[in-house]
């Protein structure tokens, strides 16, 4: 009786780590950098260094491409971190390869060193923007958007009479809107705090009451079939539809509030924030400052928008 041989499937093959042509691009560009910082003056034909940084990019594109293979942490971090690292790296190399003048774009090591350096001015310009202009107008903005969309939903001759100038309203340009505001309630904190409440307000109220309504008209019948009351229906039917539209207002929400604070202070302030600060120095040809309060109001805008994010995860395991 003859037998049969069992044939062990092949093992998949395991993909390529891009480690090496990344640490090799990104070195390859931090020395060219070094290179450059040492010459007393831009060199006399750029197009070597044009080319080095070219090749040395090319080598990167290929380490990003290795290692965003497959569905791991890494490959889903790593290709945006190397992005990120090279492309600062690479303009490091340029700007001093053409010798650029720091008044007009600094080299992102002069960014760093000023990031540094006024440290203590722009956290303190962070703490107005951010704390006491972006979230707290998001809070309040947030807040007062959930209950008008709960009162809209239960009201009808609401919905139909309020809620279409909210979506008007969610249109006027933040440019403006400030002046205005600034104008009627004074140069302080709390003006911006108010153009980010108007901001964020009509967002959540529109989704919210979209995402309200959302409800399956077969779970909203098994509800009352039950004898539910409207406490109970909002709580197991209405709310868990809703919460999907509100996260993606509070995303796009997280954004504008920052964004809308900071154009807001370009209208007056009383010598604090990040809009001050980018306006000031921009007058001074100080686009070192300039840059470093750019990245502050980049990195907390990130982070924000990442903590919400993740918020969504926990509360909506199913989206991503």
């Amino acid at each position: 009786m003859a037998t049969r041989r069992v044939v062990a499937p092949l093992a998949a093959p395991r993909p390529v780590s891009g480690w090496p042509l990344l640490l090799l691009s990104g070195l390859g560009l931090l020395g060219l950098s070094f290179a450059l910082a040492r010459l007393n003056a831009p060199p006399i034909s750029p197009l070597p260094w044009l080319l080095g940084v070219l090749l040395l990019l090319l080598l990167g594109v290929f380490g990003i491409r290795q290692s965003a293979q497959g569905e791991t942490l890494a490959a889903r971090t790593v290709p945006a971190a190397a992005t990120l690292i090279l492309f600062v790296l690479a303009a490091e190399a340029l700007l001093r390869a053409y010798g650029v003048p720091t008044g007009l774009i600094p080299t992102p090591s002069k960014v760093m060193q000023s990031l540094w350096a006024a440290r203590s001015v722009l956290l303190l310009d962070a703490y107005y923007t951010f704390i006491l202009e972006a979230l707290l107008g998001f809070v309040i903005g947030t807040a007062l958007g959930l209950l008008l969309a709960l009162a809209a939903v239960r009201f009808r001759w609401l919905e139909r009479g309020v809620l279409p100038y909210a979506a008007l309203l969610s249109s006027v340009p933040i440019v403006a809107l400030a002046p205005v505001v600034i104008k009627a309630v004074g140069l302080g904190w709390s003006s911006k705090t108010i153009i980010v409440v108007v901001t964020v307000l009509f967002p959540v109220v529109i989704n919210a009451v979209r995402g309200l309504q959302s409800a399956l008209p077969m779970h909203l019948d098994l509800m009352h079939s039950y004898a539910a009351s409207p406490a109970q229906v909002f709580r197991e039917v209405r709310w868990p539809s809703a919460l999907p539209f509100v996260f993606t207002a509070l995303r796009v929400s997280s954004t504008l509030a920052l964004i809308n604070a900071i154009v807001a202070e370009f209208f007056g302030t009383e010598g604090h924030g990040l809009g001050f600060r980018i306006q000031i120095e921009v007058g001074r040809f100080g686009l070192d400052i300039v840059w470093a309060a750019i990245v502050v109001a980049s990195v907390i805008g990130i982070t924000f928008y990442l903590l919400i994010a993740a918020a969504e995860r926990q509360l909506l395991p199913g989206r991503r």
